[in-house]
């Protein structure tokens, strides 16, 4: 596991839920010590602090009895680093996704990182914005006839930007002329031979923000033998897909998994966000739903099913009004079957 699918993973986690799994009842942001031995009357009135926002805890009495995640289910159940890690994964399998895996590690504490090529933020933007710039319009191109027999059309191609890689030579020639291969290595779109890595994944999801400006994206491949059948950028998702749609006005919003089924319900004329996989939705995210009510609509499997259930409980946590697409139906048109995503649902094309 690298430090980065380290802290994607921590982030990915409610600290409350994962006390609450652990038997430690959270309630305002607080809870007993896990010493309570050390304080007075058996410390009745909570001194351990609960943070949400930053994913970590500390007792104002003991100094000791501080920390993420991770570090809580250690305490708890007297576990390692690497045993807690593990804990963690299966627990929360759904959390943990392709990119982290159980570790054998008899070194308490240690982690293997990969090393990298530090990039200032706004020169990594910067050579985001100018990749994305180099790219096609998807209009008369293969990956527009691919996202019209999944019922996605022209109006929705161009609002949420979208774009193709029709010329990869030319693209991967004129970004190494103009920003060298270390660098574009170090931003993540270069794979280790020093090549464009989406050679194989043409078409372009741009991550707008609230300004319509793209510093993240994820690549599709529209050739159905190819796999992954995703390939995100290779850094930190920073919000949702369709970030606009998040705007703090009161209303109901869609969450779908996957950028194709954003777009599908965008075309339905619904609000819609994406998140790349039932592992990829960050706690901190929570924030972006204030005031708005939300219709979980992740893929119909098992992955699918248990992150609704954990993506429900954390908009609980905040109030905020959430049901599952579907829930309280039976055997009608408004139920996905099982193994379904929203795609599928509205009649698209495999």
């Amino acid at each position: 596991m690298t430090q980065e699918e380290l802290q994607n993973f921590k982030a990915s986690l409610s600290i409350t839920a994962v006390a609450q799994s652990l038997g430690i009842t959270v309630e305002k942001g607080k809870c007993s010590c896990l010493f309570p031995q050390r304080h007075a009357h058996g410390d009745r009135t909570p001194s351990v602090s609960v943070s949400e926002e930053y994913g970590n805890f500390r007792c104002w009495v003991c100094d000791d009895v501080r920390g993420d995640v991770i570090t809580l289910v250690q305490m708890v159940k007297d576990l390692s680093f690497t045993e807690a890690i593990n804990w963690l994964i299966e627990e929360y399998p759904f959390l943990a996704g392709h990119s982290v895996h159980k570790i054998n590690n008899p070194h308490k504490g240690v982690v293997k990182t990969e090393e990298k090529f530090l990039i200032p933020e706004e020169d990594r933007k910067k050579i985001i914005l100018s990749f994305l710039k180099r790219l096609s319009p998807v209009d008369n191109t293969p990956a527009a006839n691919w996202l019209s027999k999944r019922r996605i059309f022209k109006p929705i191609w161009d609002k949420m930007l979208l774009r193709t890689i029709s010329n990869y030579d030319e693209v991967n020639k004129s970004l190494i002329k103009d920003f060298g291969v270390e660098l574009l290595k170090g931003v993540g779109l270069f794979n280790d031979k020093g090549n464009l890595r989406y050679y194989k994944h043409p078409l372009i999801f741009p991550y707008l923000d609230k300004s319509r400006r793209a510093f993240y994206f994820q690549a599709r491949a529209i050739d159905s033998h190819v796999s992954p059948k995703e390939l995100n950028l290779k850094s930190s998702v920073p919000f949702p897909y369709n970030l606009p749609a998040l705007d703090g006005n009161p209303g109901w919003v869609y969450l779908c998994e996957g950028c194709v089924d954003t777009l599908t319900l965008l075309g339905q004329r619904l609000s819609a966000v994406g998140i790349p996989g039932v592992n990829a939705f960050k706690v901190e995210w929570i924030n972006f739903f204030k005031n708005k009510s939300v219709v979980l609509c992740l893929d119909k499997d098992e992955a699918g099913k248990q992150g609704a259930n954990y993506i429900s409980s954390l908009l609980h946590q905040k109030s905020i009004r959430n049901v599952k697409l579907g829930e309280g139906t039976v055997d009608t048109p408004l139920s996905m079957k099982e193994g379904e995503d929203i795609n599928d649902w509205f009649g698209g094309k495999k």
